[in-house]
């Protein structure tokens, strides 16, 4: 199954495990247990570390526990862990086996104090790009403290449960049973959800930290290039980010960032963070931007104000705060989502296979996910609000000619309908006739584009009616020694070298800035 590069590469992070562990599986006569057992044996020929023993003691088949040596860790993938989930897989390994995580200490000391027993299990798809930070947040846990547990499940292995318990995206994560959290979530932000106090004591800490020469708010590719080039400059450098690579970590194959012909949103987002790491920048992860106090006079400090009450001080500011899925804002949208509504064809595809599905949305975007949602389920509609497709040619001829999937144009999505678990349909007005019609379906994938996050900048710096943040050629805001950059800002052709670009600019000149004050 492992060619012999990667095998290559795994003995050499094998060497890190300290301490013997167990692959233990749960199997049964099918090809997936088959393929289960293969990979697990050939991951303990890998080092002497490593053993593998065939047990049948787990009602979830095909599974396998990750075990360590002396007990402590309960820790299980019931899933052939390949695609996005294989690095999660590797990740389990080497934490269970003893090599340090590269969390932050004071991060992995609030999971060793957790008091209680967590019972985790999260449902995940192969294709998801939001999952693997979710499981590899959970599987950290379950290796660090011993009362807690996780089951990370592959929902295309076990239908019945995704039907049980009307898992209708990912990731989904129960504890103890009960639904806990829908979609993605960084382990700090997991727990401040087990912590109820640990929002305010976080709060304090971070207030406490002396100002900053440069503060980024956005961990994408335009915070991230604007936190090299600051931090490059010698000075005191911090960037604020809700999820470290942003949208990145939800786009698939990436095939036009120039000297690089493909990689995948993840790898890059990591690769992005490594970087940073690199320069000493003071890295703030899984905190939310609420407000922004540019400087009352020249020379004194601006102020970011989070959502969890803390408060940062710095002499200058670059705001990359991205964008986010735009949504259709029709009754049932908001009350059906993770029920059925959806925005990530790759994450939540899977969990339709032999359904009905609609696509809102014509563009590149809409009509990918169409071709792609087209080969997992039994039918697809295309819903476009004008009289014609607007994505590339290229694409449009792909989906004319798939059988399973009808086109409308000239169509506005009036609601998004369900029984109150789960979506039944929706209904759209002909915009030519004026009728309105009704289509029955199992689920509705909204892809009309996105929207800047910069709700929060209103009043602070003048903003395009589109919510865009106004800029100069320099990537100057209207507010002194606050500076912008990426897909938030009004700077056309939304590409990730693009960001990169600006917010190397935006950080140039808050260095200029800074030595003019």
């Amino acid at each position: 199954m492992l060619d012999a590069n990667l095998k290559s590469q795994l003995q050499g992070l094998f060497a890190r495990i300290a301490t013997p562990i167990t692959l233990a599986a749960s199997l049964d006569d099918g090809a997936k247990s088959a393929e289960l057992a293969e990979l697990c044996q050939e991951i303990a020929s890998l080092s002497d570390k490593i053993s593998y023993v065939r047990r049948d003691d787990d009602a979830r088949r095909p599974s396998f526990a990750i075990e360590r040596d002396g007990g402590g860790v309960s820790l299980r993938f019931a899933a052939v862990p390949g695609g996005h989930e294989f690095n999660s897989f590797v990740l389990a390994l080497l934490h269970v086996g003893g090599h340090p995580p590269k969390e932050a200490e004071e991060t992995l000391e609030r999971v060793k104090a957790l008091d209680g027993d967590y019972r985790f299990e999260t449902y995940f798809s192969l294709t998801c790009q939001s999952c693997p930070e979710v499981v590899q947040a959970l599987d950290l846990m379950a290796a660090l403290n011993p009362r807690v547990s996780h089951v990370a499940i592959d929902g295309a292995l076990f239908p019945r449960e995704v039907e049980e318990r009307q898992i209708m995206a990912v990731p989904s994560v129960f504890l103890n049973g009960e639904p806990f959290q829908h979609g993605r979530a960084t382990l700090e932000q997991i727990l401040d959800k087990l912590d109820a106090g640990a929002g305010e004591k976080q709060a304090a800490t971070l207030s406490a930290k002396a100002p900053y020469d440069v503060l980024i708010v956005g961990g994408g590719p335009a915070g991230a290039a604007a936190a090299v080039y600051a931090a490059r400059k010698g000075v005191r450098t911090g960037i604020v980010a809700e999820r470290f690579g942003g949208q990145v970590q939800d786009t698939a194959g990436i095939e036009n960032f120039i000297s690089v012909p493909h990689t995948e949103g993840p790898e890059m987002a990591a690769a992005l963070q490594r970087h940073v790491a690199e320069y000493g920048v003071d890295v703030m992860n899984g905190q939310i931007a609420a407000a922004l106090v540019p400087a009352s006079e020249p020379g004194a400090l601006a102020e970011l104000r989070l959502v969890n009450g803390a408060v940062l001080r710095s002499k200058t500011i670059v705001l990359a705060p991205g964008a986010r899925w735009r949504r259709i804002n029709v009754p049932g949208e908001t009350e059906y989502m993770t029920k059925g509504v959806a925005y990530c064809p790759h994450c939540d595809g899977p969990l339709f296979k032999g359904k009905r599905v609609a696509v809102i949305g014509g563009g590149n975007s809409g009509v990918e996910a169409a071709i792609d949602l087209a080969g997992l389920t039994a039918h697809v509609t295309l819903i476009e609000y004008d009289p014609k497709l607007r994505a590339d040619g290229i694409l449009q001829d792909k989906l004319r000619s798939l059988p399973n999937v009808e086109i409308i144009v000239s169509a506005q999505t009036t609601e998004i309908r369900g029984d109150g678990a789960k979506v039944t349909g929706l209904s759209y007005r002909d915009r030519e006739s004026g009728d309105t019609r009704d289509i029955t379906l199992d689920g509705v994938f909204v892809q009309i584009g996105l929207l800047p996050s910069t709700e929060w900048l209103k009043g602070a710096v003048t903003l395009s009616r589109f919510g865009e943040i106004e800029i100069d050629r320099r990537c100057a805001t209207s507010a002194p020694g606050v500076f912008a950059a990426g897909d938030a800002t009004i700077v056309p052709y939304k590409q990730i070298v693009i960001a990169m670009g600006e917010g190397a600019t935006a950080a140039l000149s808050a260095f200029d800035h800074l030595v003019r004050m």
